[in-house]
């Protein structure tokens, strides 16, 4: 609900802006507006995303090597002795 309280600030201040004066202010407090918006949203570029979501990827991909070399030590460290 966080995020419609922004709208709805965010609606609010625009609002209170075109109620004050002349366009070239409105255009500059708009954008400083709108850059505090976004900032708070936490956002990330579609660049770090991307490289995250490799990492991410190729983390995984370890996991599983891993996973399977350690339950192959444990077979061989369970079998009883011949």
């Amino acid at each position: 609900m966080q995020q419609n309280r922004l709208f709805e600030e965010l609606s609010a201040k625009v609002s209170a802006l075109l109620a004050q004066g002349p366009a070239k202010d409105i255009e500059k407090n708009l954008r400083a507006l709108l850059a505090n918006f976004f900032a708070r949203l936490d956002l990330v570029t579609r660049e770090e995303f991307d490289v995250q979501a490799k990492l991410l990827a190729r983390s995984r991909e370890q996991i599983t090597a891993l996973e399977a070399r350690i339950a192959e030590l444990e077979a061989k460290t369970l079998k009883p002795n011949a």
